[in-house]
């Protein structure tokens, strides 16, 4: 696997056009198993293919139970990671048991203390609310921990349920409750109340950070900045256009094998640049600009002022000139609202 994403990467050494890496990220899956060698081997191809700036943020998504002090101490001192994205979802051990995690709360814990004294301080955690497990008062705690730890960076989701889990056929066949919407709902909104009041800026629905500890990788993708991705499954965008490798491995390694890269593309219409702005706008801190939807087409632009007048009659949406934004009770109804200011018409 490593021997065909170094040759993948040569092979997309011009996808991003000689444009500098201002982040790379390890993710999808549990990159956290790749050795010492193997990491430094696809460091050094990337920085003898690509330009990467010299503050870039480059982050390893791992489970606690991955991260030893000896891992850490070598992803630190050995490899140029500076930051980690750790998978905690509970410190609580029924949260963690009903949803399969292989780490113990404690384990968590020890998990984030080794991360800071090996010198780690760019950090993020993920957390999981609405889980039938969770209960308000567990949640509460969750959120307290996490601050507690001093972590800079938190991407919070609300569970869900997704076709062809085994948790959909749980639920179906009544062996586990399905996600609890108000509970839901009254966890985020005590998530946001908390973090405020602590000076985190809420930048995007599922993630809030310190000022200034935006996640760059984060950011760049609900912007719309172009990005390569590398590996099986991945996905790429030049601005265009998006492309997406074979999920399976197998495959994947007989392509590359072969010198081929194993994607599908799709050129975007007009009509999907706007209703993915709009899905990716609305989420964040930035807000939808009515000058960038009529770049795209006029009519787009005269579309969703009209269906988005509803929502800011209710208090959902803010506007300030030509931006507009989801409100503290907006975030509640994102998906909603965005699926209403889509373009359908054929």
């Amino acid at each position: 696997m490593v021997e065909a994403i170094l040759h993948e990467l040569e092979l997309q050494r011009d996808y991003l056009g000689g444009a500098e890496l201002s982040s790379i990220y390890f993710g999808g899956g549990t990159p956290s198993l790749l050795d010492l060698p193997e990491l430094e081997r696809i460091f050094e191809k990337i920085n003898a293919l690509y330009r990467v700036a010299a503050d870039a943020e480059i982050t390893l998504e791992a489970n606690p139970d991955d991260l030893t002090k000896e891992k850490l101490h070598d992803l630190r001192h050995y490899t140029p990671v500076n930051r980690l994205s750790i998978g905690i979802q509970s410190f609580f051990d029924d949260d963690l048991r009903w949803m399969n995690r292989a780490h113990t709360a404690a384990h968590a814990r020890h998990c984030l203390r080794d991360a800071a004294a090996a010198g780690f301080h760019d950090l993020t955690i993920d957390l999981i609310y609405g889980a039938p497990t969770t209960s308000d008062a567990q949640w509460a705690e969750n959120v307290r921990i996490a601050l507690e730890e001093g972590i800079p960076h938190l991407s919070c989701y609300c569970l869900t349920v997704e076709e062809g889990t085994a948790l959909a056929h749980f639920v179906r066949e009544g062996k586990s409750p399905t996600v609890d919407d108000e509970k839901a709902a009254r966890q985020f909104e005590y998530l946001q109340d908390t973090l405020a009041a602590r000076g985190y800026e809420h930048y995007e629905i599922s993630n809030f950070a310190l000022p200034g500890r935006y996640a760059r990788h984060n950011s760049s993708y609900w912007r719309g900045a172009p990005y390569l991705g590398v590996g099986p499954s991945a996905h790429s965008f030049d601005g265009n256009s998006r492309q997406w490798n074979v999920a399976n491995n197998a495959k994947y390694l007989r392509a590359l094998e072969a010198g081929e890269v194993p994607y599908e593309r799709e050129v975007l219409t007009p009509a999907q640049r706007y209703n993915e702005y709009v899905m990716t706008g609305l989420r964040t801190i930035w807000g939808c600009e009515l000058r960038h939807i009529a770049d795209i087409e006029t009519t787009f632009a005269a579309y969703f002022k009209a269906e988005i007048e509803p929502f800011l009659r209710d208090g959902a949406v803010e506007q300030n000139g030509e931006n507009y934004r989801l409100t503290r009770a907006g975030k509640l109804l994102a998906d909603r609202i965005a699926a209403t200011l889509f373009w359908t018409n054929p």
